[in-house]
């Protein structure tokens, strides 16, 4: 089924097929039709299942617990105990200084943080 999917039925068939054919060569028929089922499901995931951008302090506290780090250690970065605690509980606001600091330090994305 080499088609543009239009259906769930039509996805579940092409992944059903690329885990048949993964490890094909590149260059032979199953190489190729490989390559083409994965730009067909990758057109059909964006436009049916786009994957959402993490919310951003959720995105700051899967980071930090990466790193294991706990809240005290964004009080030097980012200000007080009790500043960093409302921060992550909601409370008060990212401000652009904020997300450049956790950007270049913690290596957050900006773009998760500006979302």
């Amino acid at each position: 089924m080499n088609r543009i999917l239009k259906s769930e039925k039509d996805y579940l068939e092409s992944l059903r097929r690329i885990e048949e054919i993964f490890d094909a060569a590149p260059g032979t028929p199953e190489g190729d039709e490989a390559e083409l089922l994965v730009l067909l499901i990758k057109n059909y995931e964006a436009r049916y299942h786009p994957v959402l951008p993490p919310d951003p302090i959720e995105a700051i506290k899967l980071t930090m617990e990466e790193k294991g780090m706990k809240a005290k250690d964004l009080v030097g970065l980012i200000g007080s105990k009790g500043y960093v605690s409302q921060i992550l509980n909601r409370k008060k606001p990212l401000t652009a200084e904020i997300m450049r600091v956790l950007n270049r330090q913690l290596g957050i994305p900006a773009d998760i943080l500006l979302s």
